[in-house]
């Protein structure tokens, strides 16, 4: 009956706090309407007033309407003087009132209230979420550091009573509003003790994972540097949960870059948006990470920013002859095509191809050619390349993708018009993932380029700006499709006094400085280059000879370090005789012209990548045979000119004057030196007619003479 008795009382609205029954709080009072409500409490005999909390803590002058339902009687127990007209008061929660109607509101409310009693206790599971409740309790004082709770720790671990044991630990555990709202409205003592056991579980999970960053934070800096003990325990939390730089500052750090950033409309439309999507996604997200990467690439690609371009034909000769020598052919193929530039700055730039064997300087002139034009040079390896992903990149969508190399080249150089070469792009291949030469055909195309769009940008870029120049050792394996978008230019090896001339220019300087050695201290002959040159080298280019003077200048340099300290060196003049225990034995031996032919044997002419060479070719009749045989690793093409050198020759017999009886008692075989070397070509078929018809004529041919073609 005692629950149906209405009463009227001043009413004492809070902020962010709730108050319970048989628990004791100070308030700071600074509303108008609320210190009068309190000092009209004060002066009636039993003090009480209606404690209730805000809805929302923004409201200054709070209806009914704006204060939950259900509230705390409670008595004042004391009153003081603050500052300004406030006023402290402490206050005692008596009981749970649900407020009903408001009564009056000036000059403070007064709301009819009907009281609510305890909550109704709901049999042995309450005793068991009380003792767990205590267990919890037990770990406050150790996680908690506050006087109030050092206090009552032993208190509460004793406390019998379960419902004034809830509102006792409500109020000191550190719960937001509506959890302190929801347990004084829990109308049985069960629902009270579970929302509070789940409550108190999120709460000491919490500080436990406080004492663990604040532990671990004190361990890395260390005691003696207190100053420092708030930031590192910030960067603990973050490390904790998953965080770096909080999401707001790196949003506004990206939306900052993209507003000074100079982009294209449409691209930054694509940006800002993509920048709204990260403002979404949670940082411990592995989109998150994704999306920045992104964003991060998309910003550090040279959109509009080209390097100043000065092309002068006068500086572009200049440089080309200061970095190579020979080749004038090339250079000038070089330059006509930079002219054409010149004169129409609109005109689509070339793709170069300089085909040629390994080291004759294809790298090189690349970056001459960038050097000439003052531009940016970057470079990158299509040998082995099997992934059209390589060049286009990987779709987002993927785990680890990556933009593909043109666009990582792109982004290495920060100019949207660098010199880029595509090295070795005679040895990409191809598998199931798809062909690297087809996704070159957009690349090399500049109908299609100004749009190139890599899978993992997903934006379209302007390729027609680049330079492209691509290597080749040689255009067999290339597709036709990619090398009707080329222009090829073909370097051919060097000729011996060219590779004397570029050993004294360029590679004997470079390897003396690589070395630590003056090139007043060592002194090398016209005669030992030559001598290392043909007799420890056999290459269309000049890396061989480059390691071999790099070999010699180390031996050099063990001369100099063994030396005594202080010792003053005294230049070395390498010798020819050194060669032998320097370099070791030589390795090639030239081949000469014999000073007399046995019968059999004609002299013919060869082409090697290294330059020309003397080809024989050496017949001997067969008795009693009737086969052709061939040795000496010969081609097809060289085996199909040797049967009809023999056909034509057996045909024309009579006229020529052969016995034909020869051509019917006897086979014949046909070998051709150096037969560990393979050879083929269509320029050897008079050279064995001429060797089949002195072996039928016992004749020999004049030694001084040496023939080529069919």
């Amino acid at each position: 009956m005692e629950e149906n008795i209405l009463s009227i009382l001043p009413i004492l609205p809070v902020k962010r706090t709730v108050l319970f029954p048989g628990v004791m709080m100070p308030l700071t009072i600074g509303r108008e309407r609320s210190v009068a409500a309190v000092n009209a409490a004060m002066k009636t005999e039993e003090k009480t007033i209606v404690v209730v909390a805000q809805r929302d803590p923004q409201t200054e002058e709070p209806r009914l309407a704006d204060l939950y339902s259900i509230g705390t009687k409670a008595t004042i127990k004391q009153i003081g003087q603050a500052s300004e007209g406030a006023i402290h008061a402490l206050v005692q929660g008596l009981d749970r009132v649900v407020l009903l109607k408001e009564e009056q509101s000036a000059p403070y409310s007064t709301v009819r209230v009907r009281p609510l009693g305890r909550p109704s206790d709901d049999g042995p599971e309450v005793q068991a979420l009380h003792r767990a409740i205590q267990e919890l309790v037990s770990e406050l004082p150790r996680l908690i550091q506050a006087p109030a709770i050092q206090e009552v720790g032993a208190v509460l671990s004793n406390e019998e009573d379960s419902v004034a044991l809830a509102y006792r630990i409500a109020s000191l555990v550190n719960l937001n509003v509506v959890e302190e709202q929801r347990l004084l409205e829990c109308a049985s003592t069960l629902d009270l003790l579970r929302s509070l056991y789940a409550a108190l579980s999120k709460e000491i999970q919490i500080l436990q994972l406080r004492e663990k960053i604040t532990r671990d934070a004190q361990t890395k800096i260390g005691k003696n540097q207190r100053e420092y003990i708030l930031r590192e325990q910030l960067k603990a939390i973050q490390e904790e949960l998953g965080e770096g730089e909080s999401d707001e500052n790196e949003v506004a750090r990206l939306k900052r870059q993209i507003a000074e950033a100079d982009l294209p409309d449409h691209i930054r439309k694509e940006v800002e948006r993509e920048i709204t999507r990260l403002g979404k996604v949670p940082p411990t997200s592995p989109d998150h990470q994704v999306l920045r990467t992104y964003l991060e690439l998309v910003l550090e690609l040279p959109w509009r920013k080209s390097s100043e371009e000065h092309l002068n034909l006068s500086t572009v000769r200049e440089v080309l002859e200061e970095d190579h020598y020979g080749i004038k052919e090339v250079k000038e193929r070089i330059v006509e095509h930079l002219a054409v530039l010149k004169l129409n700055p609109k005109a689509k730039a070339p793709i170069l191809c300089l085909v040629g064997p390994p080291g004759v300087g294809k790298t090189s002139l690349g970056q001459s050619i960038a050097r000439a034009m003052s531009r940016t040079f970057e470079r990158f390896s299509l040998g082995g390349v099997h992934d059209e992903a390589e060049l286009r990149g990987h779709r987002r969508t993927y785990v680890g993708s990556l933009p593909g190399r043109i666009i990582q080249a792109i982004r290495r150089a920060g100019v949207n018009n660098p010199v880029l070469m595509l090295d070795e792009v005679d040895k990409m291949g191809r598998d199931f993932r798809g062909d690297p030469a087809a996704a070159l055909l957009e690349v090399l195309d500049p109908a299609q380029n100004h749009t190139f769009r890599d899978h993992y940008l997903d934006l379209p870029f302007d390729l027609s700006k680049v330079f492209f120049i691509t290597t080749a050792n040689t255009l067999d394996t290339i597709s036709q499709p990619l090398l009707d978008r080329m222009e090829v230019i073909r370097l051919q090896g060097y000729s011996e006094r060219e590779k004397a001339e570029i050993a004294r220019r360029y590679l004997w300087p470079r390897r003396l400085k690589e070395a630590g050695i003056q090139e007043s201290q060592v002194m090398l002959t016209n005669e030992v280059l030559n001598l290392v040159i043909s007799r420890y080298t056999r290459e269309a280019g000049v890396r061989q000879l480059e390691q071999m003077l790099g070999r010699l200048t180390r031996k050099v340099a063990l001369t100099f370090a063994d030396l005594p300290d202080g010792h003053e060196r005294q230049p070395v003049a390498i010798q020819t005789d050194m060669l032998d225990q320097w370099l070791g034995s030589e390795r090639f031996m030239p081949e000469e012209a014999r000073k007399h032919l046995p019968p059999g044997v004609a002299t013919g002419l060869a082409w090697t990548p290294t330059g020309g060479d003397v080809l024989y070719i050496e017949t001997t009749l067969l008795p009693g045979g009737h086969d052709l045989t061939l040795t000496g690793q010969l081609g097809d093409v060289m085996q199909e000119s040797a049967r009809a050198a023999r056909s034509y020759l057996w045909s024309h017999a009579e006229s020529m004057g052969l016995d034909i009886s020869r051509f019917k008692r006897n086979g014949i075989h046909i070998h051709v030196p150096s037969g560990a070397i393979p050879k083929d070509g269509p320029s050897a078929g008079i050279t064995m007619a001429t060797a089949l018809a002195s072996a039928y004529e016992n004749r020999a041919v004049r030694s001084d003479t040496a023939m080529t073609g069919e």
